[in-house]
C-alpha cells in the first residue's frame, strides 16, 4: 500500500512554507559556470560538420574575415550589398512526388481533406458536450454528486482514500470486491495459486523454525522448492491478467479482494525467500534474476506540453510522498525538463523543492515582447539558447551528466531529442546510451519547438571538466514532435512493462476519453454497467475519434501536408501518447493564456495541487505493482556478484559466491561428487540427491582435492596470480587440459588465449556464460568447431555486470526508496499497451523511430545509441 504518513511528505502546495524562497535547496547557487556556456554558444555559432569532411573529430576551421580586396584599391570601394540568401527549400526534389495527376490533385485534395477535419473536428467537441450535460444532469446528482465534491477537493491522499471508500460504499462497489469472478481474469487460477502459496509458505516456515536451514545437514526441502517454482511460475507481468487496469476501473479505491490477497501474499512469498537460510546464495541470484526478467520494471514518463508540463510537479510529489517514484523517468520537451530535476535531486531534496516556492528559479520567459520579437525576426526563434541554458543549469545542478545524475541519486533519466535532419531517428539519451552527455544540453533539444528556440548542439563533458560538442556536432530538436512517449525504447533497455504516463499535451488533452472508466475512475451510469454518455453517445465519440485518425493517416501517407520551419508535424497526432496508467491533470482555460509564460508562486501551487489529485486515484494499482518489485529487486541487488569489473574471475565473485562455486565443483572424479550443474533449470534448483544429473561428466582436469584446499583469504589477496597446487591445477590448465581432449585446433586456440602476451585478463576465459549458478556449461564432445564455440559463447557473471553501475547509484540514496533497478534487456520489445486506458491517435505499426535509436551513432568515443 502506499505510503500516507504526512511525517514523510514535503510542505503542502498551499502551506506557507511552500511559499518560502530561502527554504529551497541552493537557492543561493546558480550553477552557472561561465566557460562552459562559452563553449555552447561557439558549439551553436559553428557550422555543422559534413559527412565529407576528412577528419570529422576535428573542431571546425576558424572563418577568416577579409576587410578590403587588395591594398591599392580605394577604402571606400562601393561594394553592391549581397543578397539574403533564400531559404533552404522544404523539400528535396528526390522527396517530391512526381507525375502529372499528384501535382494536379495535390493541393485540391489537401483542401478537401483539411475541410472534412474540421467538419469532423466540430462533431466531436459538440459530441463531448453532449456527454458532459448528460452526465452532469442525470448521474452526478444528490448524495452523489456531494461524495464526489468532497473527493475532488481532497488536499491529502489519506483524505482522498477516506472520500473514495465512502463513495464505493454508497455506489456499491464493495459488493463487486467481494465477488471473485470477473472476465478480465482467470480468477480460478489466482484462487488456486493463492491457496497453494499460503500453503507452501507455512509449511516451509515450520521447516526452517524446526531448524533445518541450509546448512543444518538433512538435504531437501520440498516445500520451499515448490514454492521458488511456484513463484517462478506466476509472478510474470500481467500474470492471468491480475494487472489487468480494468480490475481497477470499477472502484474508486481498490480491486478485487481476490487479487489483493494474492498480490499480497506474493509479496510475502518473496520477502520469506529473500530472508530464508533453505536457498543458497547462487539459488536466490537465480530466482530474482529470473524474476526480474519476466515482470520486468516501471517507468515514469512525462509529456511535453510547454507550460502545461508544470502539471507534472504535482504528479512527481503525489508519487514521492507515496513513496511510489520509479527509477526509470523520461521526458521530452517540458517534461524533460521536470524530469532533470527529479533525477539530479535526492528524495529528501525533492520534498523541499516541490513547492511553489520553486517559480522563483523558473525564469526562462523574463525577456520583454520587444526583445524576444526582434530576435524571433532576425534568427526565427523566441528565446535565446544560451540563456535558457543557463537558467536551466539550475534545475540540473550545472552541467551534471547523465552518469554523474544517476550515480548522485540512483534514478535513470531519459531524455527524447529528434535530430534537425526530418529523416533521421530520435535518441533516447540516458546513462547507457550518453553517459557524458551533459544534462541541461539535452533538455534543451528536447525543447527546442520550430519558432521557439532553434536546434541545439548536444554537449559532452570531457575528462578535465570542459564541454564540448557531442555527436560530431549535430544539432537536435524538439523529441515531442516525433516520440513524446518512447516505451519500446524503454523496453528495450530497460525492461520496462509497465508505464505511468503523466500526459498534458494541450492538442491531445481533448481528445482522451475513456467510455467505460479508467483507473480510480469508474463509470457511475447504470452502477458501472453503462457507457458514459449513454451508449449512443459513447459510439459517436468512438466513431469520429477514429475517423479524425484515419483521415489524419491519409495526409501523412499520401504526403498532402506542406513542412512549416522544415519540420513534418504530422507526428503530433499519429504517435502513441498513453501507458498502462495514463494520468491525465484536468487543466484550465487560463493555461493557454500562459503557455509561454513563467509560472507565479500562486499559479504554480494550483498545477502542483491539480496534479496531486489527478494522481490520487492512480496511487493504489502503483503500489500493488511497486511491492512485488520492490521485493525482486532488493534481491536482485542483495545478492548480485560484488567486485571490480575488469574481467578478472577472483575480483568478479563475491567471498560467499567463491564458497558455494568451490563446494559444488569439489570432486575426486567423474563419479565421485554431485554433478555440476549444465542446464538453465539446473542453475536455478538446490543442491542435492533429486537434482537431475549433469549430461556430461566433469571434464579433464576438473579434479578438486579434499585434502589440500588454498583460503579464501589468499585467493582474494592473490588476484591476479593463478593457482598453480600439484592437486588443484589452475583454471587455465584445466581448460587448455579439457580442451586439448576435444579438438587439436581447440588446443592451439587455447594456447594461444592462456599466451600472457596474447590478450588482455577479461579475455582469458573463452566460455563464458550469463547464468548466475554454474560458471560454465558443457557439451558432450563432437563436432565442436572453434566456429561452432564461438557461438555458444556469452558472458562471464555478466547477467549483473551492468548491475555494479547501478550498484553504485543506489549507494548513494541513503533512507531513499528503492524499486527496480536494472532490469535484463533480453526480453524483447513488448507492447505494454493502454488496458484501455486513454484514448490516442497513435500508429503502432509505425512506431519505427522509437527502435532505430538503439542504433544511432552519438558520441565521438563509440557511444551508440
Amino acid at each position: 500500500m502506499a505510503d500516507v504518513n504526512k511525517s514523510t511528505d514535503g510542505p503542502e502546495p498551499y502551506s506557507p512554507v511552500g511559499f518560502d524562497f530561502t527554504l529551497l535547496p541552493d537557492h543561493a547557487n546558480d550553477f552557472v559556470d561561465e566557460d562552459h556556456f562559452a563553449a555552447f554558444a561557439k558549439a551553436l555559432a559553428a557550422p555543422e560538420n559534413s559527412p565529407s569532411t576528412e577528419d570529422l573529430t576535428a573542431p571546425p576551421p576558424e572563418q577568416t574575415f577579409i576587410t578590403a580586396l587588395n591594398d591599392w584599391r580605394p577604402v571606400h570601394q562601393r561594394v553592391k550589398r549581397r543578397k539574403k540568401s533564400k531559404a533552404a527549400p522544404q523539400r528535396g526534389k528526390d522527396e517530391t512526388r512526381e507525375g502529372f495527376v499528384y501535382v494536379l490533385l495535390k493541393w485540391p485534395l489537401l483542401l478537401v481533406v483539411l475541410g472534412w477535419l474540421l467538419f469532423l473536428s466540430i462533431a466531436y467537441v459538440f459530441t463531448r458536450l453532449y456527454i458532459y450535460l448528460y452526465e452532469h444532469w442525470i448521474t452526478w446528482r444528490g448524495t452523489r454528486q456531494k461524495l464526489r465534491h468532497r473527493l475532488q477537493h481532497a488536499r491529502s491522499y489519506d483524505e482522498w482514500i477516506k472520500g473514495a471508500k465512502e463513495l464505493d460504499t454508497y455506489l456499491g462497489n464493495d459488493r463487486w470486491k467481494e465477488k471473485a469472478e470477473y472476465a478480465y481474469y482467470d480468477s480460478k487460477t489466482i484462487a488456486r495459486v493463492h491457496q497453494q502459496m499460503v500453503r507452501l509458505r507455512q509449511k516451509a516456515e515450520s521447516e526452517e523454525d524446526g531448524g533445518r536451514g541450509a546448512n543444518g545437514g538433512q538435504g531437501q526441502h520440498p516445500a520451499i522448492e515448490d514454492l521458488r517454482a511456484l513463484l517462478e511460475a506466476c509472478v510474470k507481468n500481467n500474470f492471468v491478467g491480475f494487472e489487468n487496469p480494468r480490475l481497477y476501473s470499477e472502484t474508486y479505491y481498490g480491486t478485487k479482494d481476490l487479487v489483493q490477497n494474492f498480490v499480497d501474499e506474493a509479496e510475502t512469498s518473496l520477502s520469506f525467500l529473500l530472508r530464508t537460510t533453505q536457498l543458497d546464495a547462487d539459488n536466490k541470484r537465480a530466482l530474482f534474476k529470473h524474476l526480474g526478467s519476466n515482470f520486468g520494471r516501471t517507468a515514469l514518463c512525462l509529456s511535453g506540453g510547454a507550460t502545461f508540463a508544470y502539471y507534472h510537479f504535482g504528479v512527481a510529489k503525489a508519487l514521492m510522498d507515496a513513496r511510489l517514484l520509479p527509477e526509470v523517468i523520461t521526458g521530452t520537451s517540458g517534461g524533460a525538463l521536470v524530469a532533470a530535476l527529479l533525477c539530479t535531486r535526492t528524495d529528501d531534496e525533492l520534498k523541499r523543492v516541490l513547492v511553489p516556492a520553486l517559480a522563483h528559479r523558473i525564469t526562462a520567459c523574463h525577456e520583454g515582447i520587444l526583445t524576444w520579437s526582434k530576435r524571433w525576426w532576425k534568427t526565427g526563434a523566441r528565446f535565446d539558447s544560451v540563456d535558457w541554458a543557463k537558467k536551466c543549469a539550475w534545475m540540473t545542478r550545472g552541467s551534471m551528466t547523465f552518469k554523474e545524475a544517476y550515480q548522485r541519486t540512483g534514478r535513470i533519466l531519459n531524455v527524447s531529442c529528434v535530430p534537425s535532419d526530418p529523416h533521421s531517428p530520435t535518441i533516447l539519451a540516458n546513462y547507457i546510451t550518453a553517459p557524458d552527455c551533459v544534462v541541461w544540453s539535452a533538455v534543451l533539444a528536447s525543447a527546442a519547438v520550430p519558432g521557439i528556440l532553434n536546434p541545439v548542439v548536444l554537449m559532452k563533458k570531457n575528462k578535465d571538466g570542459s564541454l564540448s560538442p557531442y555527436s560530431f556536432g549535430h544539432k537536435w530538436k524538439d523529441g515531442s514532435l516525433r516520440t513524446d512517449i518512447p516505451l519500446k525504447a524503454l523496453n528495450l533497455h530497460f525492461n520496462v512493462r509497465f508505464s505511468i504516463v503523466s500526459q498534458v499535451n494541450p492538442h491531445i488533452n481533448i481528445f482522451f476519453f475513456s467510455s467505460r472508466g479508467s483507473v480510480g475512475r469508474p463509470v457511475t451510469h447504470r452502477r458501472g454497467r453503462g457507457w458514459r454518455g449513454g451508449f449512443l453517445g459513447s459510439a459517436t465519440e468512438q466513431y469520429l475519434k477514429l475517423d479524425l485518425n484515419k483521415w489524419l493517416k491519409v495526409l501523412r501517407h499520401l504526403e498532402l501536408l506542406p513542412r512549416p520551419l522544415g519540420q513534418d508535424w504530422s507526428e503530433l497526432w499519429l504517435q502513441r501518447f498513453s501507458g498502462t496508467i495514463t494520468i491525465w491533470p484536468k487543466s484550465i482555460p487560463s493555461d493557454f493564456v500562459y503557455i509561454l509564460s513563467d509560472p507565479t508562486p500562486q499559479r504554480l501551487a494550483r498545477m502542483i495541487h491539480v496534479g496531486q489529485q489527478s494522481a490520487f486515484p492512480k496511487l493504489k494499482f502503483i503500489a500493488n505493482r511497486s511491492k512485488l518489485e520492490y521485493v525482486i529487486q532488493e534481491g536482485r541487488r542483495k545478492y548480485r556478484p560484488r567486485g571490480t569489473r575488469d574481467g578478472d574471475i577472483i575480483n568478479a565473485l563475491s567471498e560467499e559466491d567463491l564458497r558455494s562455486l568451490l563446494k559444488r565443483t569439489r570432486s575426486d572424479g567423474p563419479d565421485g561428487g554431485a554433478p555440476y550443474p549444465a542446464s538453465g533449470s539446473e542453475s536455478s534448483s538446490s543442491a542435492g540427491p533429486s537434482r537431475p544429473s549433469s549430461p556430461v561428466n566433469l571434464p579433464l582436469g576438473f579434479t578438486f582435492s579434499r585434502k589440500k584446499k588454498h583460503a579464501l583469504a589468499d585467493i582474494m589477496a592473490t588476484p591476479d596470480k593463478q593457482l598453480d597446487a600439484p592437486d588443484s591445477p589452475s583454471l587455465s590448465k584445466r581448460l587448455s587440459g579439457w580442451w586439448s581432449a576435444m579438438s587439436p585446433q581447440a588446443t592451439a586456440h587455447s594456447t594461444a588465449i592462456n599466451s600472457p602476451r596474447s590478450q588482455p585478463r577479461s579475455r582469458i576465459l573463452p566460455y563464458q556464460h550469463d547464468r548466475p549458478n554454474s560458471m560454465f556449461e558443457f557439451r558432450p564432445t563432437g563436432d565442436m568447431s572453434i566456429q561452432g564455440t564461438g557461438r555458444k559463447q556469452s558472458r562471464v557473471l555478466d547477467d549483473d555486470s551492468d548491475d555494479d553501475d547501478e550498484t553504485q547509484g543506489n549507494s548513494r540514496r541513503g533512507q531513499q526508496h528503492e524499486g527496480g533497478m536494472f532490469g535484463d534487456v533480453d526480453a524483447g520489445a513488448e507492447d505494454v499497451g493502454d488496458g484501455g486506458e486513454a484514448a490516442e491517435f497513435g500508429d503502432d505499426e509505425e512506431d519505427r523511430d522509437e527502435v532505430q535509436n538503439v542504433g544511432v551513432g552519438l558520441g565521438l568515443e563509440g557511444q551508440a545509441l
